[in-house]
């Protein structure tokens, strides 16, 4: 049997077996729907009804009237925030804090990445990845309540350094400690997608330019980056997506009275007028804002890349 003949049989099977599968689905569909019930149920219960929450944000609203009685104000809740004296400072520290945040430590998961690749003893890898993604699975409440302890007046931190400073009571000292234990506890874990990716690495590859004289930094931009360079620019489109959307319990755990001045962020604004101060319909047309920007930033990073990169993106 030739090459030809022995390709077309292949083909004919393969289809063979696609048509065998598309009949039985097209008889038994019925089970199907059955196993995609809950799920579908769910996703419709707690995405999609959901949204229709939005309209609160047009709204003065009433719990006693609801959401369909209540009084339509169109967009002046948005008016309100936008004309806010404080909407510039809450923007600009949200911004501050997510974009240092993602050029400090965005890059930290793929340099973990490419350094667990250069050991080649599988023991003292696994040992090292379990040390790197353990903070991964640390609350972040407990997480916040470490720093508190680590950077307080009589904490590790002030003993080392032979210091009585509360960092904690520091507005220019807040976006470090957010930064940097952030980086601390999910770098690790995030390197796991660029550690999987690495392993596509052709060995070949990487031992003829080892053969051929290429130190690390070669063998890395020739072997390792192609590897993983979709996920790479994947990642950082939604992370660049993302810039408004700062977790809220961070924030709000680490912050105090002395520290508003760089610590108070529109996530923690939305919490405190929503549930704190009960406006519901300012707050949500504040986190709605803060959406509909994610959006935005999220197509736009997308279309920069994608051009930037022959065309791939998202």
């Amino acid at each position: 049997m030739t090459d030809s003949n022995a390709g077309s049989a292949a083909g004919k099977n393969y289809d063979s077996k696609l048509h065998k599968t598309a009949v039985y689905i097209r008889q038994n569909w019925q089970l199907y729907v059955i196993f995609m019930l809950p799920a579908l149920l769910l996703t419709i219960i707690f995405r999609y009804i959901p949204m229709g929450g939005i309209l609160i944000a047009f709204e003065k609203y009433s719990p006693i009237k609801g959401i369909l009685h209540s009084e339509w104000v169109g967009f002046k809740n948005f008016n309100r925030f936008l004309s806010s004296p404080d909407f510039m400072k809450y923007l600009v520290n949200t911004l501050k804090l997510s974009i240092y945040g993602l050029l400090w430590g965005f890059p930290v998961p793929i340099l973990l990445a490419f350094l667990l690749n250069r050991i080649e003893s599988k023991n003292i890898k696994k040992n090292v990845q379990l040390v790197l993604y353990m903070p991964n699975f640390i609350s972040v409440i407990v997480l916040c309540g470490m720093v508190r302890i680590l950077l307080s007046v009589t904490g590790p931190v002030n003993l080392l350094l032979g210091t009585q400073i509360n960092f904690m009571t520091m507005p220019s000292a807040f976006r470090t400690i957010y930064i940097a234990s952030g980086i601390w506890q999910g770098a690790g874990w995030a390197s796991i997608m660029y550690t999987a990716s690495l392993s596509n690495a052709s060995q070949d590859l990487k031992e003829a330019a080892q053969i051929d004289g290429a130190n690390i930094l070669q063998q890395i931009k020739a072997v390792e980056w192609p590897a993983i360079k979709d996920m790479v620019v994947i990642q950082f489109i939604l992370s660049a997506g993302n810039i408004m959307s700062i977790g809220f319990e961070k924030a709000y755990a680490l912050q105090t009275d002395l520290n508003l001045a760089s610590s108070e962020i529109i996530a923690t604004y939305v919490y405190k007028k929503g549930l704190l101060d009960g406006d519901y319909s300012f707050s949500t047309a504040v986190g709605l804002f803060n959406t509909v920007i994610n959006v935005i930033l999220l197509i736009t990073v997308n279309k920069i890349v994608s051009k930037m990169n022959d065309g791939k993106g998202i």
